[in-house]
C-alpha cells in the first residue's frame, strides 16, 4: 500500500508502536489519518505535529539506538545463552550473581535486575516456555450473579458457587467452572452491573460475599445476627438489583465490622500499598462521588498531600473497605479449595476483563500507567460500521516498560492467586489495542502495539507461579500471530459454535465435530451471543430490531434462518436429530455435538441447557436491555433436579471418560 503520510511521521510512529495503517475484517489495508497518528503520538508524549518536531524526536531515538529496552524477557529452558554486556543479575531475594556476558543455564523463573557493562540496569522477566497445561475435561460457564439459591441475598454468591461445585463434581464429574469476572465495582450508587467494566481488576466484588459464612457473623451474638438477617434481600427478584444488594450487604458488613471492633487490615504486617489505595479510593468516593476526575483537583493525585491527609481523616472508612476485601479473599480461597477438594480436573477459572472503568479506583491509583482520556475499542467493520468504544483506558506501553511491568504483574497476581485457570477477554490486547483519542469517535482511532514478548512472558511467569492454566479469547478479527502464539505458550484459544467454520472455503461451511480445533476452550455460545434457545427462535434478531439496532431487518432475519438451517443439517448429518425434533431435542443435539468434538476444554452453560432465550449481555446497549441483570429462571435447587441438566451433564461425563 502506498502511504500518503510523511516518511518521518511513519518512521516515528513505527518506533513508538503506533499503527499508520491496519487491515480490516476483509484483510484490506486501511490508512490511518495523519492527524490521528499525531494525536496518539502526543498521548505518548511524542511531538509530531510539525516536521521539525518529528526530526527532533527521531534524533532522540537515534541517540538511544543500541540501548537495551528498560524491560526484556527471556524464556527459561535449561540452556545458557549469550547476553553481550551482561555483568550482573539481582534476584527478587536480593541475591547477586556475577555474569560473564551469558545468562546461566540454571536460571530460575522469576523477576531480576540485569546490569550491563555500560551501566544500564533493566528488568529481566525470566519465564518458563509454557504455562501449566490444561487437562482434557469439561465444565460450566457461569454468570455467578444469576446463580441464585434459596439462601441468596438477591444475587448469586460464593456460597452458591461452592454448593454448585460440590454438586456437579460429585454427581457429574465436571472438571471446571469458568466464572464471569468477579472484580470490584465502585462502592457508590449506581453500582456498575457490567463485570467487564470494573472499578478495579486487583480487588474483588463484595456483592459476591455470603454474609452468613463470615467468621464475624458466626461469632456475633443472637441479637446481632438477627439484625443482620433482617437486611437480607429476597432471592426471587425479577432482575438482579445490584444497588439493592449492595445497600443490604454493605449495611450487614458494617454491622459485623463494628461488632469485631473495627479492625484495620492495613495495620497488619505485609499490608499492600494496593489495598491501601483501593480502600482510600472507596472512602473518597463515598464523600466526593464515584467519578474521581470530578473530585477536587488535589485529591486526584493518589500520592499527593491532600490524599495523605485524607487517609487520616477517613481512617475508619478506609479500614472498613480494606476489611471487606480481606473477607472477599477468604471466600475466594474457599471456593478454589472446594474445587480442589472435590477432585475437579482443572478447577475454577476466573475471567480477566480488557480494562477498567476510567472513573474508577485503578484508573485513579494507576493514572500514571494509563493513557489519560483515551478509550479502547474496535475499528469500523461490517457489524459495527461506526466502530466500538468500550470506554476503558489502556496501559501506556512506554510506562509499563519503564516500570518493569509491575502494574501488569500485580494485577495478574491478584486474580490468579484465587484461580486454577485464567481466561483473558480479548487476548489480542496483549499485542495491540485500538486507541480512540479524547473527544474522537471510534472510527478516528488507530492501533497501538505492545511488546507482546514481554506481556506473554509476564503472563507465563505469573501463571506458572500460581499453577494456573490460561485461555485466550481470540474470537473475531484476530491476527494469525495471536492464535499461533497462544499455542506456542501452551495456552488455549477459544471456539464458539456460531463461528467455527471452514475459513478456507468460499461458503465457509460449519465444521464437523471431528474437525473442531483441539487446543481451545469450546462452547456453544458466550455471554455476548445468543443462547441456544435464542438462536433457534431468532431472539437475537427480534430484540435488536425492537431496539432499532439493525439497518436491514429482513436481511438479518434471512441470515438467522440460513444459519439455523445449516445447524439443523449439520446435526442431522451427525445422526443427532430425530425426524421431527422439537426445540428441546435440538438443544440436546447441539450439546451432544459439542461433547463429540476433540477440543481440550468443553464448557456448557445453564442458560443453554434450560432453554433461556435471553442472552446475558446484548452488545451495543447499556440500559436499553437488562445487561448483566438477568438471573437464571431456575434456582440452584431447581437446577439440581432438572432432568435436562442431568441428561446433558451425563453426555459430557461419558465423553470425558471415553
Amino acid at each position: 500500500m502506498v502511504s500518503s503520510l510523511p516518511d518521518d511521521l511513519r518512521r516515528l510512529a513505527k518506533a513508538h508502536g503506533v499503527a499508520t495503517f491496519y487491515r480490516n475484517e476483509r484483510r484490506e489495508p486501511v490508512e490511518v489519518d495523519a492527524d490521528v497518528v499525531v494525536k496518539v503520538l502526543s498521548l505518548l508524549e511524542v511531538e509530531a505535529a510539525t516536521e521539525p518536531a518529528r526530526l527532533r524526536e527521531l534524533d532522540k531515538l537515534a541517540e538511544r539506538e543500541g540501548a537495551l529496552a528498560p524491560t526484556i524477557a527471556v524464556r527459561v529452558d535449561g540452556r545458557s545463552r549469550p547476553f553481550p554486556g551482561a555483568v550482573g543479575l539481582v534476584g527478587e531475594d536480593g541475591a547477586e550473581t556475577t555474569l560473564r556476558e551469558e545468562l546461566p543455564a540454571d536460571l530460575s523463573p522469576g523477576w531480576y535486575r540485569l546490569h550491563t557493562r555500560d551501566g544500564q540496569e533493566v528488568t529481566l522477566v525470566a519465564a518458563p516456555p509454557r504455562v501449566p497445561q490444561t487437562p482434557a475435561t469439561w465444565g460450566w460457564m457461569l454468570q455467578l450473579y444469576g446463580l441464585r439459591s434459596g439462601r441468596s441475598w438477591g444475587i448469586g454468591d460464593l456460597a452458591d458457587l461452592r454448593e454448585f461445585i460440590e454438586w456437579t463434581a460429585a454427581e457429574h464429574g465436571a472438571g471446571a467452572v469458568l466464572l464471569n469476572p468477579l472484580n470490584a465495582p465502585g462502592p457508590t450508587h449506581p453500582v456498575q452491573p457490567s463485570p467487564y467494566t470494573p472499578s478495579s481488576r486487583r480487588f474483588a466484588n463484595p456483592l459476591a460475599l455470603h454474609i452468613e459464612d463470615l467468621d464475624a457473623y458466626r461469632r456475633a451474638d443472637p441479637a446481632m445476627r438477627a439484625e443482620v438477617d433482617a437486611l437480607r434481600v429476597a432471592p426471587d427478584t425479577e432482575r438482579v438489583d445490584h444497588d439493592l444488594v449492595w445497600a443490604a450487604k454493605r449495611s450487614a458488613l458494617e454491622l459485623l465490622w463494628r461488632a469485631e471492633g473495627r479492625p484495620s487490615p492495613l495495620d497488619e504486617p505485609g499490608s499492600s500499598t494496593g489495598l491501601r489505595d483501593w480502600a482510600t479510593y472507596c472512602a473518597l468516593a463515598e464523600r466526593h462521588g464515584g467519578r474521581w476526575p470530578q473530585w477536587p483537583q488535589p485529591l486526584r493525585d493518589v500520592n499527593g498531600p491532600a490524599v495523605i491527609a485524607a487517609r487520616s481523616e477517613l481512617a475508619h472508612r478506609i479500614a472498613f473497605h480494606a476489611w471487606v476485601q480481606q473477607r472477599c479473599a477468604e471466600q475466594l480461597r474457599a471456593v478454589r479449595d472446594t474445587a480442589r477438594n472435590a477432585g475437579m480436573a482443572l478447577g475454577v477459572l476466573h475471567d480477566l476483563p480488557v480494562g477498567v472503568d476510567s472513573d474508577g479506583a485503578d484508573a485513579w491509583a494507576l493514572a500514571d500507567m494509563l493513557a489519560a482520556g483515551v478509550h479502547v475499542g474496535a475499528p469500523p467493520d461490517n457489524f459495527t460500521p461506526r466502530g466500538q468504544d468500550w470506554g476503558l483506558p489502556p496501559w501506556r506501553p512506554d510506562r509499563l516498560a519503564a516500570t518493569g511491568y509491575t502494574a501488569l504483574r500485580d494485577m495478574l497476581r491478584a486474580i490468579v492467586v484465587h484461580a486454577d485457570g485464567l481466561r483473558i477477554d480479548h487476548v489480542a490486547g496483549l499485542w495491540r489495542l485500538w486507541w480512540i483519542p479524547p473527544g474522537d469517535t471510534p472510527d478516528r482511532g488507530t492501533y497501538v502495539h505492545y511488546d507482546a514478548d514481554v506481556m506473554l512472558a509476564v503472563l507465563a511467569l505469573e501463571a506458572h507461579r500460581a499453577g494456573a492454566t490460561v485461555v485466550g479469547e481470540d474470537l473475531g478479527t484476530v491476527e494469525p500471530e495471536v492464535t499461533e502464539a497462544l499455542g506456542e505458550n501452551g495456552m488455549l484459544g477459544s471456539a464458539v459454535s456460531w463461528f467455527t467454520r471452514d475459513e478456507s472455503k468460499p461458503e465457509q461451511p460449519l465444521l464437523a465435530a471431528s474437525d473442531w480445533p483441539t487446543r481451545v476452550a469450546a462452547s456453544l455460545s458466550t455471554h455476548d451471543l445468543p443462547t441456544a434457545a435464542g438462536f433457534l427462535r431468532g431472539e437475537h434478531v427480534r430484540v435488536r430490531a425492537e431496539l432499532d439496532l439493525l439497518n436491514d431487518i429482513p436481511a438479518e432475519q434471512a441470515t438467522a434462518d440460513k444459519e439455523k438451517a445449516e445447524w439443523l443439517a449439520l446435526l442431522r448429518a451427525h445422526g443427532l436429530l430425530p425426524a421431527d425434533p422439537d426445540e428441546a431435542a435440538i438443544i440436546s443435539a447441539m450439546h451432544r455435538f459439542l461433547a463429540a468434538t476433540p477440543s481440550r476444554l468443553k464448557l456448557i452453560s445453564p442458560y443453554d441447557i434450560i432453554a433461556e432465550p435471553r442472552q446475558p449481555n446484548l452488545p451495543g446497549t447499556i440500559d436499553e436491555y437488562p445487561n448483566w441483570r438477568l438471573p437464571l429462571p431456575q434456582t440452584l435447587e431447581q437446577l439440581r433436579v432438572d432432568p435436562r441438566v442431568s441428561e446433558i451433564a451425563t453426555v459430557f461425563q461419558a465423553a470425558a471418560e471415553s
